[in-house]
């Protein structure tokens, strides 16, 4: 018996997704009293494998072959069900990210295999291993206990730390994935490019409400953020207006999001928005209604305009940035 992890590959780089999981995996197999191997596929596996040979897998099977040489959830679902059925596997973990979505239930209906998304952790309760996942913008928690003979499920990175090189070192193994016949093929990548860091894998991130009002408003955050060298996030009520894209939106129906720093300047506090962001290490929120739900969650709050506050807060960071 044991687990495995499908890791997520973009461009040739291995995605640093992949570290969370593998605590989540290692905690999975704590509680069933088993290992866990990962499978890489796609340009630059064979590299990604390599990296993760100190991590406490006890197989890191990669292809780079065609078939699966860039993301299409129909190939990495078919050679995923082939591994499981050969090797046996009991459970079945991706990170809850755009593939992860795309491609585990797809997985799950190959195998015949009962789902759970969005994990946040795991229980032991007698002979059962029941797995935790968040309902209602995260304000209630629901045990689900799967009946398959395996388990697939969607893992929420957010809620695991990144695992650490160790001493061990797994073995690595080239594999022919079995995909079939494919109805879909890749086209190309069309990615938002931006000298921020990305929104899901920054450690700060200042994100925009409705307090912002407007563009004039949205460059103060801007502002904010390069100084602090911090990505941008928004609530949907900025989205919705257009003052920033929905790649950027972070909540319930966004991005769920927990860096080490998250100022929310202008954001009421709706729990849509709170659901994805509430697991930050710091909040800080910025708004002149004092009445505002999001200081109930936030570790720092400055009642006060933010476009007054905002520019005289990014002079100071970057005077002591040059100093």
């Amino acid at each position: 018996m044991s687990i495995l992890v499908l890791a997520e590959l973009r461009q040739g780089e291995l995605r640093s997704s992949i570290y969370p999981i593998i605590t989540a995996a290692s905690t999975l197999g704590a509680a069933m009293g088993c290992g866990f191997d990962v499978v890489l596929m796609g340009t630059g596996a064979a590299k990604g494998a390599e990296a993760l040979k100190g991590f406490g897998a006890a197989n890191l099977f990669y292809s780079e072959a065609p078939q699966v040489a860039e993301f299409t959830a129909e190939a990495y679902a078919a050679a995923a069900a082939a591994l499981v059925n050969a090797k046996g596997y009991k459970a079945v973990l991706m990170v809850a990210s755009t593939a992860g979505k795309d491609t585990m239930p797809r997985l799950a209906g190959l195998i015949a295999a009962g789902m759970v998304s969005e994990v946040i952790g795991f229980r032991k309760e007698g002979d059962t291993v029941v797995y935790l996942r968040p309902m209602y913008a995260g304000n209630a928690i629901a045990k689900v206990a799967v009946d398959s003979a395996v388990a697939v499920m969607t893992v929420r990175e957010t809620s695991f730390d990144a695992a650490k090189a160790g001493s061990s070192s797994s073995a690595v193994a080239e594999f022919t994935p079995e995909t079939g016949e494919a109805n879909s093929r890749f086209v190309e990548y069309m990615l938002t490019k931006s000298e921020r860091p990305e929104l899901g894998e920054a450690g700060a991130i200042v994100s925009a409400g409705r307090g912002v009002k407007d563009a004039e408003g949205v460059a103060l955050v801007e502002a904010l953020a390069d100084a602090l060298g911090a990505a941008i996030g928004g609530s949907r009520a900025v989205v919705d207006e257009g003052l920033l894209p929905n790649s950027l939106q972070v909540g319930q129906t966004g991005k769920i999001v927990a860096p080490d720093l998250y100022i929310a300047c202008g954001i009421s506090g709706a729990i849509q928005h709170v659901a994805g962001m509430k697991d930050s290490k710091v909040i800080v929120a910025i708004n002149k209604d004092e009445e505002a739900p999001i200081f109930e969650v936030a570790d720092y709050g400055l009642v006060a305009d933010l476009r007054k506050v905002l520019p005289e807060l990014t002079e100071k960071i970057k005077a002591a940035k040059a100093g």
